[in-house]
Parts: C-alpha cells; sequence; structure tokens
C-alpha cells in the first residue's frame, strides 16, 4: 500500500501513531464525545485530532486507554478500528446511540449487541454476507457484568445496522420502500431489539484483524412504541452507555492481568 503519510509515522486518517494509544479504545461516533470520556480516565490528554476522527489517551487502572470518534457510519468507523489496530490497540468498545425496535426497549435503556444483521455496505467488502457479525465474548461479557454491577437498565440482543439515517424514519418515501418496509418487519419477528449504523462493520473488521470488539447503545427513542400510541420517552444523555463502557474496560483489564 502507498504511505500517503509520506514517512511521518503516524496513520493517515486517524494521524495517530506507536505509543500514542493504549490497548484499550473506546470508540463513539460524534467528536465531541471524546473529551466527555476522556473525563472518566485519569491523566487523559489530546492526542490527535484530524477529520472526525478525535483521539484523548489517559489511564485507567494505571493501563493506557484511549478515546477515538468515528463519525457516522461503518466505512469511518472501519478506518479508526484499521488504523488503531496497526498501531497496537487490540480491544475496542463501541458506544453509541440507537433506536429501540422490540416494545419494551425504552428511551434511556442501554442495548447490548450479541450480533449485528449486516443490512450496510462496509462489511460486505471484509467478509461474504453469510459469515456473521459477532463482538468477541470476552468483551461481550464484560459489558454485561458491567451494566449489573451498575444497576443499569440493558438489553443483550441482535441490533440491525444500516447505511441510511433516513431509510429507517421514513422508509415509506423512498423508491426502495418495499424493500427496506419488509425487511423492517422481518427484523421485527426475529425479536431485533434495535437499529443503528456501525457495529457490524465493526465487529466484521474486528474478526479479519483478529482484535476484539464489543458494542453498547443508548436507546434515544422507540418509532415502535411511537406507532402504538405507547410512551416514547426521548433520552439523550449518552453517560450511562460511557459509564458502561469504561466500567467493561476495567473487567477486561482485571481478566487480562489475571492471565497474561
Amino acid at each position: 500500500m502507498v504511505d500517503y503519510t509520506e514517512g511521518s509515522g503516524k496513520q493517515y486518517h486517524t494521524q495517530v501513531g506507536v505509543g500514542d494509544v493504549g490497548k484499550y479504545v473506546i470508540l463513539p461516533g460524534d467528536p465531541k464525545r471524546c473529551e466527555k470520556i476522556a473525563k472518566h480516565f485519569d491523566n487523559a490528554c489530546l492526542i490527535a485530532d484530524s477529520r472526525e476522527y478525535v483521539t484523548y489517551t489517559g489511564t485507567l487502572d494505571g493501563v493506557p486507554v484511549s478515546v477515538t470518534s468515528t463519525g457516522i457510519g461503518g466505512p469511518s468507523a472501519a478506518i479508526a478500528i484499521e488504523e488503531l489496530s496497526k498501531v497496537g490497540a487490540d480491544t475496542f468498545v463501541r458506544v453509541g446511540t440507537c433506536g429501540g425496535m422490540q416494545t419494551e426497549v425504552c428511551g434511556g435503556d442501554i442495548v447490548i449487541a450479541n450480533g449485528a444483521i449486516r443490512m450496510e455496505g462496509t462489511s460486505r467488502e471484509y467478509a461474504p454476507i453469510e459469515y456473521p457479525a459477532v463482538p468477541d465474548v470476552t468483551v461481550l461479557n464484560a459489558l454485561i457484568t458491567a451494566a449489573k454491577k451498575k444497576g443499569i437498565r440493558y438489553h443483550a440482543g441482535v441490533v440491525q445496522c444500516k447505511d441510511s439515517f433516513f431509510g429507517q424514519h421514513e422508509p415509506e418515501v423512498m423508491p426502495v420502500s418495499y424493500e427496506l418496509q419488509n425487511k423492517w418487519e422481518a427484523w421485527l419477528r426475529m425479536g431485533c431489539l434495535a437499529s443503528e449504523m456501525e457495529s457490524a462493520a465493526l465487529f466484521i473488521a474486528g474478526s479479519f484483524l483478529r482484535v476484539r470488539v464489543g458494542a453498547c447503545f443508548l436507546v434515544v427513542a422507540n418509532q415502535e412504541r411511537a406507532k402504538l400510541g405507547l410512551p416514547n420517552d426521548q433520552a439523550h444523555d449518552t453517560e450511562l452507555a460511557i459509564v458502561t463502557a469504561v466500567e467493561a474496560i476495567r473487567e477486561l483489564i482485571a481478566q487480562d492481568k489475571a492471565n497474561p
């Protein structure tokens, strides 16, 4: 591959280099969330700010950890995990937002993904569609343990991953409404918990790169509850998802120290 950095030693998009990031990295979408997440670290400092990728590094329990934003969607998320893995990171926790789909999944809850429907394009450039998009089991279990420990209401299950936000919320106006609406109904019947935009790409890229990936999401609202006339509170503060991710990384750090 051409070295587009011209020997700078930094990754082209994220502008991070070897030694800049910890083994453990939290991946929000919004760059503005990075500083908020970094406040949970000890001695955090800004490492890089390039395009949609903002990176802070600090420590948790004496171990270097980082947070890097990925922007919206699978393509930029895949670039982030590729470049971060090249400089030494090997454990990733995606923290984001989602829309609930099952009626028991309410605004303000946390969803922990144990698999993702690959209704997006990025993962198809890594693996055939038959290959499942699943998180690393140790990260998945750490997220569930963290939510339980913190007393956070959570749901663990399959999420739907797509490329078009408005295709989810206004499928009836899209030229391919017949496909979007029929598949949405199928996902509902299969018990899919929520819809979001990055986990399938991250899980598939992580499988290829042989790194550990997990994901948890704040439920912003639930359009299915709204359709049924049920209460549909909105939530926009991602703190509970962040707390879950940070506690999960503490769990992973402790496990890795015990089993080097």
